[in-house]
């Protein structure tokens, strides 16, 4: 009967964890397994590349990019065309012009320059359309003093899009720490359960091996029986120990194939050949001491928020203001008189001046009310947040030193545990101890074992935590640019 019972667990072993290897390793999943050990900065490399989060966010960067070149438009130059000519009646006057106009950059004004030349009689009330043979030469600028002068709509929309350029890039960066984090995590959840799996082996393997050494002693009559079967029932246990173990490495490959990826971005199941040798694999992260508040993301898109609203504040500052602009305009005609006279010929030179005041501006001062309320409520979501980063940091600061305390105490648990264990091996090997002791001292020792891996694996993803909450990218792997790749 216990040899059914064996051989049943065995199937288990056998069939189940293929079936959900088989399961999870069909379709886009790839394995790519190399042989050596696979090492978390290999883990964030291939995440910082690849992973559908950071990609995504690049792609909204660009977008973002793309907006603020379309705000740029609007101080692109544009030239325009005019002709007209009176096909019946009295007059036969023909008129061309071609004109040029730049927005300037630093001021809401613009700069011109046209060409225009004329066939034919115009009426008196058109006089202004005759020129000389050769035809007109005109510049001209307007220049704002009052409103419009130091901002407006088309240089706000423009600075605004700079704005979103730095909020989606920092959005970015805030997708990198997040996934690198997660990858991390699912780095060092694989790494422990595979040696959770190297210590129930262990386990197993010592059963295995004093098995043959019982039968003999059966044999012989030196012990009673009922120890083979005992023997075979602790075996079978552990070997549920085992087939579990590897369930949750499988498991764990899963998903840690979301953050290692091939050079097609396709996921890669890493099998248990690639495992780490020991708990020095969770010791990747190294923590930076220094922290910059404003090196977090989403701290720094707070403020990129309250210049977005100082920006609309002075907007609506500006449209209060009345208008003042100054303009100025030279023209000269060349070539022999045409049928307007001599008085085309001299150089013309003509200055104005425009003044406009608006009498309500209700609109102006909704918006103006609006920006400083929105200031206001940035403000104090900047204090907020700040003294939440500085809790999260010291409380996850707390978590590390308290697990580095836990892996101290853990290892001295497992020494003594182990110690205890190849004592009380000897002294049943001597027939001193009886065979259920034994069993519950090895036990004690993988157990320790086990905790102290948990306790690595808890100061590592305490350590992972920590790099994400000081915006570490050094220690995250994220020192590169994912675009270039």
């Amino acid at each position: 009967m216990m040899r059914i019972l064996i051989g049943m667990m065995a199937l288990v072993i056998a069939v189940s964890p293929s079936a959900v290897w088989a399961q999870h390793g069909k379709g886009e999943l790839s394995a790519a397994n190399s042989g050596e050990p696979l090492t978390l900065q290999d883990v964030l490399r291939s995440s910082a590349r690849s992973a559908p989060d950071i990609i995504a966010a690049l792609a909204r960067n660009r977008q973002a990019e793309a907006r603020a070149l379309s705000a740029q438009g609007a101080f692109d130059a544009v030239f325009a065309v005019e002709a007209r000519s009176r096909l019946a009646g009295y007059y036969d006057g023909t008129e061309f012009a071609g004109k040029a106009e730049q927005p300037l950059m630093d001021n809401g004004g613009y700069v011109y320059g046209q060409y225009r030349a004329s066939r034919g009689d115009f009426p008196v009330y058109e006089d202004k359309g005759y020129t000389n043979r050769l035809g007109e030469l005109k510049v001209g600028a307007l220049y704002s003093l009052l409103r419009d002068r130091l901002i407006d709509a088309r240089r706000s929309e423009f600075r605004l899009a700079a704005n979103d350029i730095d909020i989606a890039r920092f959005e970015a960066k805030a997708a990198g720490i997040g996934v690198q984090m997660r990858a991390a995590d699912a780095y060092q959840k694989w790494v422990a359960a595979g040696l959770k799996l190297k210590a129930y082996q262990a386990l197993m393997v010592l059963a295995q091996n004093r098995s043959a050494g019982i039968e003999r002693q059966v044999k012989l009559g030196a012990k009673p029986a009922i120890i083979l079967t005992e023997n075979e029932a602790n075996l079978v246990k552990r070997q549920a120990f085992v087939a579990e173990a590897r369930q949750d490495l499988r498991a764990a490959a899963v998903k840690l194939s979301l953050y290692y990826r091939d050079a097609d971005g396709l996921p890669i199941i890493v099998d248990e050949t690639r495992l780490p040798r020991d708990l020095t694999a969770l010791n990747g992260i190294r923590i930076d001491p220094g922290f910059n508040l404003e090196g977090r993301p989403d701290f720094a898109i707070i403020l990129e928020e309250i210049d977005k609203a100082a920006v609309k504040m002075a907007l609506a500052r500006n449209d209060m203001r009345p208008r003042l602009d100054l303009s100025g305009e030279l023209a000269k005609d060349f070539g022999p008189e045409g049928l307007g006279g001599s008085s085309r010929t001299p150089l013309e030179m003509i200055v104005g001046v425009t003044f406009k005041i608006p009498l309500q501006n209700r609109k102006a001062k909704g918006k103006l009310a609006e920006a400083q309320a929105k200031i206001d409520e940035l403000t104090v979501k900047q204090q907020f947040l700040a003294e939440k980063i500085r809790a999260e940091v010291a409380s996850i600061g707390i978590e590390v030193e308290t697990a580095g305390q836990l892996v101290d105490i853990s290892e001295k648990e497992r020494a003594l545990a182990q110690t205890l264990a190849d004592a009380e091996r000897r002294r049943f090997e001597l027939g001193s101890s009886d065979f259920f002791l034994v069993n519950q001292r090895e036990e004690s020792a993988t157990n320790a074992q086990v905790k102290l891996i948990e306790a690595h694996a808890r100061i590592a993803a305490a350590r992972a935590e920590l790099a994400a909450a000081t915006a570490d990218e050094d220690a995250l792997g994220l020192t590169f640019n994912p675009a270039s790749k």
